[in-house]
């Protein structure tokens, strides 16, 4: 069972990397992802119903199906590639082709990784992050046993130079059946960072052209100017909670994940014209996929 239990840690490194960022799964997972035993290709396909990233969002849905690749080789070393079609009525097309690469590491109860994500959005793409191009991500986890934590570290590279930091922590807690068939994990995540890729998501000008409000709904499509005062500062964004369920059969993995998003300061945003404060909703959105892992024998 310890086989498939690095599969699904895979799986999860996949999610956090294909959607946004943080891991929707359970990211505090790679404990036993440097497994000696075998090296795997990996297949997934994968639904979510809203592109959310700390807590923000557009104000119209951006739902995603997303197919990917990868090849984990027993060292440790990985290489995934994935494509995120948006399903929204009227808006049916590929909006991004992802594309990464690192490491992942295990050793008694502390476990991790560093990853490097490049990513290719459409460029009528409407994604709240669709003006980053690139990020460096970094994961250490250590189990309590009755609890486990992780800490992700990162850094988004986005137009005109403009870099953000992040952080996320997460605690949670792993609950398998007795047959290890089923496998719960409620998990709770505090995220926090800069919103320099924010400001670039109000400044596009595809974001006036096509509706003229943000993701509070303002209209702002009269306005030439656009900044969010908070872009550079490190604030508190998000608080979100996760119940992903994962069931494995054969080399199949089947999995569902309901999260509820809290989003936390919103931001300030400045035009020539006027200022308006962002309000912020409860968001909740959910995830699904099927995962089939084929192992492969090492001389």
């Amino acid at each position: 069972m310890k086989t498939l239990k690095v599969v699904v840690l895979y799986i999860c490194w996949i999610f956090a990397l294909s959607s946004n960022l943080f891991a929707q799964n359970n990211e505090n997972s790679v404990k036993e992802i440097s497994s000696k035993e075998q090296s795997y290709i990996l297949t997934d396909i994968s639904f979510i119903s809203d592109a959310i990233f700390l807590g923000r969002k557009d104000s119209i849905a951006a739902p995603y199906l997303f197919p990917s690749i990868g090849y984990y080789d027993k060292s440790g070393f990985f290489v995934d590639a994935s494509a995120s079609y948006l399903t929204a009525s009227n808006e049916n097309r590929i909006d991004l082709f992802l594309l990464s690469g690192g490491y992942l590491f295990s050793k008694n109860k502390w476990s991790g990784g560093v990853s490097a994500t490049g990513y290719f959005y459409n460029d009528a793409s409407y994604a709240v992050q669709s003006a980053l191009s690139a990020g460096l991500t970094g994961l250490i986890n250590y189990d309590f046993k009755v609890l486990e934590t992780s800490l992700s570290l990162g850094s988004l590279f986005g137009s005109e130079n403009s870099v953000d930091f992040f952080t996320e922590l997460k605690i949670s807690r792993s609950l398998y059946t007795k047959n290890e068939k089923f496998l719960i994990i409620p998990a709770i995540a505090l995220q926090s960072g800069s919103q320099n890729f924010y400001e670039a998501y109000y400044q596009s000008s595809r974001l006036g052209n096509r509706k003229g409000k943000g993701s509070g709904g303002q209209d702002i499509s009269s306005s030439q100017t656009i900044t969010i005062k908070e872009a550079t500062e490190f604030n508190i964004l998000n608080l979100e909670l996760s119940l992903p369920l994962q069931y494995y059969h054969k080399s199949f993995i089947f999995s569902f994940t309901p999260m509820v998003s809290f989003p936390q300061n919103g931001a300030t945003i400045v035009t020539e014209d006027f200022t308006i404060q962002e309000e912020l909703d409860t968001i909740f959105y959910w995830s699904a996929g099927i995962s089939y892992w084929i192992p492969i024998k090492n001389k």
